[in-house]
């Protein structure tokens, strides 16, 4: 046996043991995927999938990507989007009370818009019944009653801080009416019907 071929196989058989060493010491994260999903968990318990919910999904995909490069043994891409989740979801915890004050400031002031909005709606209302506008009565009656009830419940959500929840159901308010006042107005440009 040649002199070269016996260091040759040293070599392969050292480089084997060495690259089954390196890959034996590289384990999965497990402590910072831990880590992150508490703090993702944590952020969502505080309401940042309501309040800061661009930061809130760059947490929840930094830790869909660690697991992913867990799943393929890119355990060094994994810790790094781990601590990414973290350090988004903290960032996102931050912004939820600014956030939340600044949501509830602009749901007041939509509160008041829906309220005038819906005042308007029941003058236009009563006069199309005066001048026997083309309108179905009982449904616009109906959908004020509605209206009414909402703001109840819409103001019930804000003084229980369901700031979120309230800001959208006005925004969905605020549309109906809006396109209710339309109808309303539309029908009062009509001119009756002249009955022979």
């Amino acid at each position: 046996m040649a002199k070269g071929s016996v260091v040759l196989r040293f070599l392969a058989g050292a480089l084997t043991v060495f690259i089954m060493f390196i890959g034996g010491c590289a384990k999965p994260p497990t402590q910072e995927i831990e880590n992150a999903e508490k703090a993702v968990a944590e952020a969502k318990q505080k309401e940042a999938d309501l309040y800061a919910k661009d930061v809130f999904s760059k947490a929840e995909d930094a830790l869909k990507k660690a697991k992913e490069y867990v799943a393929v043994k890119k355990y060094t891409e994994a810790k790094k989007e781990a601590a990414n989740a973290v350090g988004f979801s903290q960032q996102a915890i931050a912004m939820v009370e600014p956030n939340k004050a600044k949501m509830k400031e602009e749901a007041e002031k939509k509160l008041k818009e829906v309220e005038v909005a819906l005042d308007e709606v029941k003058s236009l209302a009563t006069k199309a019944i005066k001048k026997k506008a083309s309108i179905n009565r009982e449904e616009v009656q109906g959908m004020i009653g509605k209206w009414e009830l909402d703001l109840v419940s819409i103001k019930e959500q804000m003084q229980a801080q369901k700031v979120k929840q309230a800001y959208d159901q006005l925004l969905l308010l605020e549309d109906q009416i809006k396109a209710q006042k339309e109808s309303l107005s539309a029908a009062l440009l009509k001119k009756p019907a002249v009955r022979k």
